[in-house]
């Protein structure tokens, strides 16, 4: 089963994620923070990390550049989902490693369908939890 690490300080946002992935069959883990999101990554590999850009502390943009450049996440897909939706943005987020920018208000169908998409070109190896 693919699992989905979502980094979202909002409890609402949190929430509508959470029901969307796991209607679509998806096992989701929740983090408000990105210190959080990485301690949860030293005991877990997700197959696809969701991050907002807005959090406390370290920004949605840095914890992307992070695990982008770090050896043992860098084959992680990241999606980042933000209300920071200027094409600035979506650069920015592209620059710092992220496989997809999806502005919010999000589209469930369209959620799903980019994370079918990046989980779906993942290595057989690559889906077994660390």
């Amino acid at each position: 089963m693919t699992t989905v690490l979502l980094v979202e300080d909002s409890l609402t946002e949190t929430e509508v994620f959470t029901r969307y992935l796991k209607q679509a069959g998806l096992t989701v883990v929740t983090a408000i923070s990105s210190e959080e999101a990485q301690l949860k990554l030293q005991f877990q590999t997700p197959d696809l990390v969701i991050i907002d850009v807005i959090l406390p502390g370290q920004s949605g943009f840095e914890l992307c550049r992070e695990l982008k450049t770090n050896a043992n996440t860098q084959q992680i897909p990241v999606v980042i989902c933000s209300t920071k939706g200027t094409e600035a943005d979506k650069l920015w987020g592209t620059m710092l490693g992220a496989d997809a920018y999806i502005p919010k208000p999000v589209n469930q169908q369209h959620l799903v369908q980019t994370i079918q998409q990046l989980t779906s070109q993942l290595q057989p190896w690559r889906r077994q939890i660390i």
